[in-house]
């Protein structure tokens, strides 16, 4: 009888014994909790006022995308036997200085893609990887503050396509005008002193020309998220025809390590090219098109894959 009771009265006090150390745990787990908060914020906090300090700010994020597949006596397709694949890359970097008077921001941009499909009953098929999507653009703008808001400036721009006929074409802007910077991270380049030179084999449809140059880019990191929007144009002052504008969007997520999801779409309209599409490179070419009979439709791309912020 004496052990019953000797038992039950070492449980119960055990039982009461854990309840407050369980109560006093959980107490001392909030205080602590806290105090990870207080320091987080802390550390928020300087992290903002190191990246508001003026200097070179440098980053950079890209997206791979690949899709590679292979079919042997698959019947309900046309060609039964073959190989295909899709690969792209992308990348978005930039390197800008930021000084009391001055400032000083350059960025860049590739998009590459290659595709392939390989016809295992075609010998003379082309197996290879062909290039699709080839964008390359540079640019680099100066600016003497006239304010927090508002700069004279020079800019730089460069574009092209590096995998087939490099610097043909080719435009390279050079201008000279205002920068006004109205928030964070949202620069707006107006240069109605520009010249648009264009690199081409083909003089009789690219032409360079004088007119105003305009650029929104607005390119931020919000945690995981990398965000970057471009908008380029070039309107020229002898005519509509050598005017045009190029539209790039990149998001990147990272999800672990820096490792995470990319997606990036482009928009262009360039009536030039697109009168040299239909001369010498369309499938039914027309050597007596114009200007004013050719379709100018809006060229676009997309790519979606693995993301990873450098």
């Amino acid at each position: 009888m004496k052990k019953v009771v000797f038992t039950l009265v070492a449980t119960l006090t055990f039982m009461a014994v854990s309840g407050q150390t369980l109560e006093e745990l959980k107490t001392e787990q909030a205080a602590k909790k806290d105090s990870v908060a207080d320091i987080q914020g802390r550390v928020d906090a300087l992290q903002g006022q190191i990246d508001a300090f003026p200097g070179w700010k440098t980053g950079a994020f890209g997206t791979v995308g690949a899709n590679l597949s292979g079919f042997s006596n698959w019947y309900s397709q046309g060609k039964p036997n073959n190989s295909s694949g899709n690969i792209g890359i992308t990348i978005n970097g930039f390197a800008n200085l930021d000084r009391e008077k001055f400032f000083w921001r350059n960025s860049g941009n590739i998009n590459l893609q290659w595709v392939k499909l390989d016809n295992k009953d075609d010998a003379t098929d082309d197996d290879s990887f062909s290039g699709t999507t080839d964008v390359f653009t540079i640019s680099s703008l100066y600016g003497r503050k006239l304010s927090d808001k508002f700069a004279i400036s020079g800019l730089g721009e460069y574009r092209t396509t590096i995998l087939d006929n490099f610097n043909d074409p080719g435009y390279l802007d050079l201008g000279f005008g205002a920068t006004w910077t109205p928030i964070t991270d949202l620069v707006v380049v107006i240069h109605p002193l520009n010249y648009n030179f264009v690199f081409a084999k083909n003089d009789a449809v690219y032409e360079s020309s004088l007119g105003a140059k305009i650029v929104a880019d607005y390119t931020r990191q919000i945690g995981a998220i990398n965000f970057k929007t471009n908008f380029s144009t070039f309107q020229s002052y002898k005519s509509s025809d050598l005017s045009n504008w190029t539209w790039i969007n990149s998001f990147g997520y990272t999800i672990w390590n820096g490792i995470g999801l990319g997606f990036e779409f482009g928009l262009r309209n360039n009536k030039q090219e697109a009168l040299d599409y239909a001369i010498n490179k369309a499938p039914t070419l027309d050597p007596t098109a114009t200007f004013d009979s050719i379709d100018n439709d809006i060229q676009s791309y997309w790519l979606f894959g693995l993301n990873y912020a450098f």
